[in-house]
């Protein structure tokens, strides 16, 4: 679970202060801008932070993979699975490493194996290698064939590493055209902003002019009202496309969180360019 420190709210201290500036400074023609880059601005850092975390999360289960392997190896040369594991401290297992060095000096100061397993789990919190070591833990408990059990088990986590990374290459081409699709629905709600209900808005006033009802469209609507209202909407658009995104590539939605900032923020961008170039 991510937890968000001290240098985290940094982004959210400067979003505020852009907003607060725009609100006393900037306007009502430019505030909407400025508040949308406001809040890209706060949760910038958070999101840097959720994927470094997904980074390491993914980091962590490589390395108990290869872990695991290591200790199958030693276990079946005879050597008992606490010695093997005391014996895989100061090994480099990347962001593994540290929570290893922790487990095997547990069990090397007299910690029994089941309790600094357990341990070991809530330190590296992901819910894989979590199962893993708790059908480890029963296993040396109930006293059959740990060699033969720590084999199974890591083909089991083998076999699940391969089952994502097969997801993920096949749901690549989906998370591109996800991304494609976008981008088109972007274009047509410019073209509609900028093109369509200016053209529909100029047949009202004819029409109001020769005394019939016209299209629908009140004239008298503030064009920044309808910018903002289709700055709104491609907003969050991009945000729950996003969550979609990252639910179907990664089976995760915080995941989708990373998508969701890159729409948002391309949905923002494109929005700013197009007001300020066809906006008048």
């Amino acid at each position: 679970m991510t937890e968000l420190q001290d240098k985290d709210l940094i982004g959210a201290v400067f979003g505020v202060a852009v907003i607060a500036l725009a609100y006393f400074f900037a306007g009502d023609k430019y505030f909407p801008l400025f508040l949308g880059l406001g809040v890209l601005i706060s949760i910038l850092p958070i999101i840097l932070h959720m994927i470094k975390d997904n980074k390491i999360n993914n980091e962590k289960e490589n390395m108990f993979l290869e872990f695991a392997r290591n200790l199958v190896e030693s276990v079946k040369t005879g050597t008992p699975i606490s010695k093997s594991i005391i014996n895989m401290t100061g090994k480099d297992y990347g962001a593994l490493t540290p929570h290893i060095d922790k487990l095997g000096n547990q069990i090397s100061l007299g910690v029994p194996l089941n309790i600094a397993l357990t341990y070991f789990a809530r330190d590296v919190q992901n819910r894989s290698i979590s199962r893993s070591l708790t059908l480890i833990g029963q296993a040396e408990r109930a006293g059959g064939d740990i060699g033969q059990i720590l084999e199974a088990v890591a083909g089991a986590v083998n076999m699940a590493d391969k089952l994502k990374k097969e997801r993920k290459a096949a749901i690549s081409t989906l998370v591109s055209q996800g991304y494609i699709i976008f981008l088109v629905f972007i274009v047509i709600i410019l073209v509609l902003q900028f093109r369509i209900l200016p053209m529909v808005s100029g047949i009202s006033d004819v029409g109001g002019s020769l005394g019939f009802g016209g299209a629908g469209v009140n004239p008298s609507v503030d064009q920044r009202e309808i910018s903002n209202a289709f700055l709104y909407l491609i907003l969050t658009q991009g945000f729950f496309t996003g969550l979609t995104i990252g639910k179907l590539a990664e089976n995760d939605i915080k995941a989708g969180v990373k998508h969701s900032f890159a729409l948002m923020f391309l949905s923002f961008i494109a929005s700013t360019i197009a007001n300020i170039i066809l906006g008048g």
